[in-house]
């Protein structure tokens, strides 16, 4: 029996999803820093955060949503404390994206007091999406 690329590879995105999403769990609101969304957790923080909200909306199987991680989580360091940066997995929270009428990933939504006040899809560039963070905060 020969190697098992098929098995290999789904190893292998597990373990990206599983650093990917640990990176951002727990972390404090306040601060700014990206955290993990989730359908449950989604109004709260939509809702309960005065600063701009950015929200990353991907999934494991995405090329494009993998390029973007490197660049949003720089962003999300650079501007800690000054907006609030979360990431949704759609494959596994596939409600919240439902009901805004997500069909294209990465989609990227900024918020400001509980309201969309853009929305940017597809894989863009850093500085493309740092104007985007200016613009609204």
């Amino acid at each position: 029996m020969g190697f098992d690329w098929e098995e290999e590879l789904r190893k292998l995105k597990e373990r990206k999803l599983h650093e990917i999403t640990s990176k951002g769990a727990g972390k404090d609101l306040s601060t700014g820093s990206e955290m993990t969304v989730t359908d449950g957790n989604f109004e709260n923080i939509i809702t309960n955060t005065t600063s701009l909200v950015v929200i990353d909306f991907w999934a494991t199987w995405c090329g494009p949503c993998m390029y973007m991680v490197p660049i949003f989580e720089k962003l999300a360091r650079k501007y800690a404390g000054k907006a609030v940066f979360g990431r949704m997995n759609v494959d596994e929270n596939p409600i919240v994206p439902g009901r805004l009428g997500i069909y294209g990933i990465p989609t990227f939504i900024f918020f400001k007091n509980g309201k969309e006040v853009h929305r940017m899809v597809g894989a863009t560039s850093e500085q493309n999406l740092e104007e985007m963070i200016k613009k609204h905060l």
